[in-house]
C-alpha cells in the first residue's frame, strides 16, 4: 500500500499534508437552504443537504463538530444590474448570525446569479425524473453545488 501512495505523492507524509479541511457552500433561502461541500482535497464539489433555514445554525454547529471546514462560501443574490436582489438583506442578516455563532470561520460572499436556472438545467440534462425535479430541496442543494464549483474554479 505504501508503494502505491509513493507513486502518486512521493511520500506518505506528502499525502497527509495535502488533506485540507472542506469548503462548505450555502445557497440561502427564506424557507430552505441548500448546502454543498468539497472533498478533503478541495477539488470536487458535492451536494450535502437541504436544511430548513430556521435549523441552519444548529445544523452547521453539528456538522462543524464532525467535519473540519476551512471556509464557507455563501451565494449573494444579485440582479442583472449587479444590485442586490430582494432577498439580499436577509442573506446579510444570516451572515451576521453566522459570524456571531462561528467567529473563527471565514465566510465569503459570491455572486449566485443564474445558479437556480443552471440547477434546473442540470437536473433535466442529468435525466432526473419530473417528480424529483419538483422537490424544491433538490434545486437548493444543486444550486449550492454550482456556487461551490464556480468558487473552486475561480481559485485555480
Amino acid at each position: 500500500m505504501k508503494a502505491k501512495y509513493a507513486g502518486l505523492y512521493g511520500r506518505k507524509s506528502d499525502l497527509i499534508s495535502t488533506i485540507l479541511g472542506r469548503i462548505l457552500a450555502i445557497d440561502f433561502g427564506l424557507k430552505r437552504t441548500g448546502l454543498a461541500v468539497t472533498d478533503t482535497l478541495q477539488i470536487i464539489a458535492t451536494s450535502l443537504d437541504t436544511v430548513e433555514t430556521v435549523q441552519l445554525i444548529s445544523f452547521l454547529k453539528s456538522y462543524f463538530l464532525k467535519e473540519q471546514v476551512d471556509e464557507v462560501v455563501i451565494g449573494m443574490p444579485k440582479q442583472m444590474s449587479n444590485q442586490d436582489s430582494q432577498i439580499a438583506p436577509q442573506v446579510r442578516q444570516f451572515i451576521e448570525k453566522f459570524r456571531s455563532a462561528f467567529p473563527t470561520k471565514p465566510i465569503i460572499e459570491v455572486d449566485e446569479r443564474f445558479t437556480t436556472v443552471l440547477a434546473h438545467r442540470a437536473m433535466i440534462e442529468g435525466g432526473m425524473k419530473k417528480k424529483d425535479r419538483r422537490v424544491k430541496g433538490n434545486v437548493d442543494k444543486i444550486s449550492a453545488t454550482i456556487i461551490l464549483q464556480n468558487y473552486l474554479e475561480g481559485k485555480r
